[in-house]
C-alpha cells in the first residue's frame, strides 16, 4: 500500500465549501486565482521558458552535446517506439561541483540505458517539493481563504499550504513543501516565500535530477494576466550549496474551467509498461488502518 494512498474528498470539500466561497478574490487588491470549477493547466508549448531580461541565470537545460529537439526541456518524449531523455548540461558554471557530479551520474544511467526516464517525482507518486511540484504537467487549482491559499493538484490531489502572514516560524522542522509564506501585490500577484524545503535523495527543483540541500530558499512571483486566461509564474531559486547564483525559471499555465477530478496515483503508479527501470513508488510497512 502507498504512504501516501488517499482519497480527493477532503480536498474538494474544502474548494467547494470554502475557498471559492471567499468573496474578496477577484476584489480589494486580491487577484482571483481560483472559482467554482476554475482551474489551470499547463502550456506543453511554452515550459519552463528562460527568465525575463535582466533576472540572471535561468533553468538548467538540456547538455548541448546530447541534442533533445523537444520544446519541453525537462522531460522526454517517445518517438517512433524509441525513447529520446533529456542529458541535464552538468558543465553549467552555476552549479557546485558535489552537484554536477551527482546530476552526471544520473546522465550516465540514462547515456547507458540503465534506466530510460529520470526520476520525475508526481508521475511515481512521490511530492514533487518546492519549485518542482510548479513544473509539472498537471491542473493546477487554488483555494483562497483570508488567512491562506491552497495550490491543489489534480495528479494524487496533492495539497500546499502558503500562510498570509509576513513572518516565518523561529523553528522550521525541513519537509518536502517547506513553510510558505505569502501577500498579494499590485491587485494581480500573489507572491510566496519558502524555506524549509527537506533536501535529500529524490529531492529536486527540477526533472533534470538538480539537487538542493536544507538551505534552499524560493520566491515565486504568481501573476494573473488583465483577461484572467493566463497564470505565469517567475520563481527565484537561492541554495549557496549547491548553486553559485541564485536561478529564475519561469512558467505558464492557460486557465482551465473544468472541475478537478479524483486522482490517486498509486493505483497506477507502480506499471513499468515500456520497461523504462522507473524508480519505486513510495510504500509504506504498515496499513493506515
Amino acid at each position: 500500500m502507498s504512504i501516501f494512498r488517499r482519497t480527493v474528498v477532503a480536498g474538494c470539500a474544502l474548494i467547494a465549501s470554502v475557498g471559492l466561497a471567499w468573496g474578496d478574490a477577484g476584489h480589494n487588491g486580491i487577484p482571483k486565482l481560483g472559482g467554482d470549477g476554475m482551474g489551470w493547466a499547463i502550456n506543453w508549448w511554452d515550459y519552463i521558458l528562460d527568465p525575463p531580461p535582466g533576472s540572471g541565470h535561468g533553468p538548467i537545460k538540456t547538455d548541448p552535446r546530447y541534442p533533445y529537439n523537444s520544446q519541453i526541456q525537462n522531460g522526454g518524449l517517445f518517438r517512433g517506439g524509441e525513447f529520446t531523455p533529456a542529458i541535464a548540461d552538468t558543465r553549467d558554471p552555476i552549479l557546485k561541483q558535489w552537484a554536477a557530479t551527482q546530476m552526471q551520474q544520473d546522465n550516465e544511467e540514462l547515456i547507458s540505458g540503465k534506466r530510460k526516464l529520470h526520476f520525475v517525482a508526481q508521475s511515481r507518486c512521490w511530492p514533487g517539493g518546492v519549485p518542482g511540484q510548479d513544473l509539472f504537467i498537471e491542473p493546477l487549482y487554488f483555494v483562497q481563504t483570508p488567512k491562506e491559499v491552497l495550490m491543489v493538484w489534480q495528479r494524487n490531489n496533492w495539497v500546499r499550504h502558503i500562510y498570509l502572514q509576513d513572518k516565518h516560524s523561529p523553528n522550521i522542522r525541513p519537509s518536502w513543501f517547506g513553510e510558505s509564506i505569502g501577500h498579494y501585490e499590485n491587485g494581480d500577484t500573489l507572491v510566496i516565500d519558502t524555506v524549509g524545503i527537506a533536501g535529500g535523495p529524490l529531492h529536486f527543483i527540477d526533472n533534470f535530477h538538480t539537487p538542493h540541500t536544507d538551505k534552499l530558499h524560493v520566491v515565486e512571483r504568481f501573476t494573473v494576466s488583465p483577461d484572467s486566461k493566463k497564470l505565469t509564474v517567475v520563481i527565484k531559486v537561492e541554495d549557496p550549496d549547491t548553486f553559485n547564483g541564485p536561478l529564475t525559471l519561469t512558467d505558464n499555465w492557460r486557465r482551465n474551467d473544468v472541475e478537478i477530478a479524483e486522482s490517486v496515483c498509486a493505483e497506477d503508479g507502480g506499471v513499468d509498461r515500456f520497461n523504462a527501470n522507473l524508480y519505486p513508488i513510495p510504500q509504506a510497512t504498515k496499513s493506515d488502518f
